[in-house]
């Protein structure tokens, strides 16, 4: 992993933390891949990111790199496989979760850094989770705002809204029987 064969964007970014921010911005991370010799002692270069050409005479490409069929097909059967496990299957809106998560990965698919961790799967399974779970909560915040309109507008809300009032009634109950019975002394 290495940003030697990008070129430099002086001004990019104002405050500079790390070499990547003084070099031109990539869709992930810049490596390089060498051969060793016959004595292993002077490593040959084979490949490197971001380039188009040859090494000799090739130029930097900052659009060059793309998600492979196979690679895209692997995506969606992840997807697929983690929105049929139980605490994703039951829900109305799976389908929107899939769909985000299949963007995401697409998005952030080649930003995985082997520098950093040797397992890829925990990468995407984890892009996959955050996915899925802001969704959730996206949808959860709506079903929240629907459900206060119709009660303002004096309708029923949600049958889940119900519940939980239902729920809210019966525990304070339980309490005020509970504090009739051991009154406290003055």
């Amino acid at each position: 992993m290495t940003f030697d064969h990008i070129p430099d964007a002086p001004g990019r970014k104002k405050t500079t933390k790390t070499v990547a921010d003084t070099k031109a911005k990539v869709n992930f991370p810049p490596w390089k891949h060498y051969v060793l010799n016959d004595s292993g002692i002077n490593p040959n270069e084979v490949a490197r990111s971001h380039w188009k050409g040859s090494l000799s005479n090739g130029m930097f490409s900052v659009d060059h790199g793309k998600i492979t069929n196979e690679l895209g097909r692997m995506f969606m059967k992840l997807v697929e496989r983690y929105s049929q496990r139980g605490n994703w299957r039951g829900y109305t809106y799976v389908d929107e979760m899939r769909g985000q998560a299949l963007v995401q990965l697409s998005q952030i698919g080649l930003q995985f850094n082997e520098a950093k961790s040797d397992n890829p799967f925990a990468y995407y399974t984890a892009t996959v989770n955050n996915s899925f779970t802001r969704v959730l909560n996206l949808e959860k915040r709506n079903q929240t705002i629907r459900d206060d309109i119709l009660i303002e507008q004096g309708h029923l809300p949600s049958y889940s809204r119900q519940l939980a009032h239902e729920e809210s009634v019966k525990n304070l109950r339980t309490v005020a029987e509970a504090a009739l019975e051991s009154p406290t002394e003055e």
